[in-house]
């Protein structure tokens, strides 16, 4: 006898009441303002020094501001101030940093300070790391430790999925971000009720990071590129070689960091690891230039103001040092995140394919060339797609890259990540 499949379809998850769901309002947005002021607070206190350190020190001295000498002398003190942090400062800045990617584990408390300290001491020196990771983690520890003492009823695991939607929503200055991010960690994972009452407190925590920041220092990331023209075919096929390439470049330096990582571990102490780093990172700056220092992302704009005014094989030697400085600052123990540095490699691999090839307009390479080295170093989806797009002002980007983005993840899917277990072997 027939089955009746209309009785055996599984029953669609009861949404949340409102009064289920309002509770989470007022801590959502405590956790907001305060991982928001915590990433401004040590941003700012980070480019106060970044200003000191490579303006009047350099020039009270008479050295010049980015000269060999003095890059080579800022990485290396770098490296030395970090080290002391990591080796002398309680709860030594937190775990290896290569084993910790967006979902930062809770941390206790003593560990937090010299964690946010070395973070702001390496934003300042000039190693490719961005904020992201560390804050992040300071503000999954500070939530959990707080929340946990004045709400004890409320469960632990809500303190984490807070603070990294509102970190999130912070450093993008949009909680769209950290709903993508959010919902990319939920695929797999046991829900109870539907996915929006899921993302409804992390989504109000990331609304009031993002709107914390936006009111407090006004972030943009939109470039200053040539408007996108009307998307053909030829564009269409440029994003998608430029994306695919983009990730290939990327997956070379993901292939490397285990073995990058190991050499700097070798040295086994802080003390000599983090200057060696430094001094590698040194030798980068004097082939790569200023502009391949820090971050990345006011050098992004930068580039984006004249993307006439580098060559190809200027844009290709800043692509491939950037992306150098980037794994070697990622595995020699700087404290930092990986996106905003390949922002900035994507970019350059962007700028460069279209002064190689006119035909690719400097938007479609861009958004391509982030979408595809974001692809290779975070694996995530979303965060990738969004940032891409997030970079042009223009309502076509998104179909280009979501068509892009297809061949590029599957260069991707599968394959080591730029993020490694405690025992050293890359996570898959």
């Amino acid at each position: 006898m027939a089955q009746d499949t209309t009785q055996q379809a599984p029953p669609s998850a009861p949404t949340a009441p409102a009064r289920a769901l309002l509770p989470f309002i007022l801590p959502a947005a405590a956790v907001g303002v305060t991982a928001s002021l915590v990433f401004v607070g040590a941003s700012t206190a980070a480019e106060q020094l970044q200003h000191l350190l490579w303006g009047p020190l350099p020039d009270a001295l008479g050295v010049g501001r980015y000269s060999v000498l003095w890059m080579f002398v800022m990485l290396l003190a770098t490296g030395i101030a970090v080290g002391l942090v990591v080796w002398k400062v309680p709860g030594h800045a937190g775990p290896d940093p290569a084993t910790i990617g967006l979902d930062a584990p809770v941390m206790p408390p003593a560990v937090l300070p010299g964690l946010v300290l070395a973070t702001m001491l390496m934003l300042a020196g000039g190693p490719s790391l961005g904020p992201e990771n560390p804050i992040i983690a300071a503000n999954v520890g500070l939530a959990a430790w707080l929340g946990g003492r004045l709400m004890p009823r409320t469960p632990g695991a809500l303190w984490p999925a807070l603070a990294e939607a509102a970190t999130l929503g912070a450093l993008f200055g949009t909680p769209v971000a950290a709903a993508l991010v959010i919902t990319e960690a939920l695929t797999g994972r046991p829900m109870q009720g539907r996915l929006w009452d899921n993302l409804f407190a992390p989504l109000a925590a990331g609304a009031f990071g993002a709107m914390t920041t936006t009111l407090v220092s006004h972030p943009t990331f939109e470039l200053s590129l040539p408007p996108l023209g009307r998307v053909d075919g030829g564009d269409m096929l440029s994003a998608v070689v430029v994306a695919s390439a983009a990730a290939l470049l990327g997956m070379c330096a993901v292939r490397a960091f285990p073995y990058v990582h190991t050499a700097f571990h070798r040295l086994r102490h802080p003390m000599l690891m983090l200057p060696a780093g430094g001094l590698v990172l040194g030798a980068l700056a004097a082939l790569g230039g200023r502009l391949t220092l820090f971050k990345g992302l006011s050098e992004v704009d930068e580039l984006a103001r004249d993307p006439e005014g580098w060559s190809a094989g200027q844009f290709a030697v800043m692509t491939v040092v950037k992306l150098a400085a980037l794994l070697v600052a990622a595995s020699c123990g700087f404290r930092g995140g990986r996106i905003f540095p390949a922002v900035f490699v994507g970019t350059a691999f962007g700028l460069c394919a279209h002064a190689l090839v006119p035909g690719v307009q400097p938007a479609a390479g861009v958004a391509a060339g982030v979408l595809g080295m974001l692809l290779a170093v975070t694996r995530q989806g979303w965060v990738s797609l969004f940032t891409a797009a997030a970079l042009i002002e223009s309502p076509g980007i998104l179909a280009l890259l979501c068509v892009a983005s297809l061949p590029a993840w599957l260069l991707v899917t599968g394959r080591p990540q730029m993020q490694l277990h405690p025992d050293g072997t890359p996570v898959r």
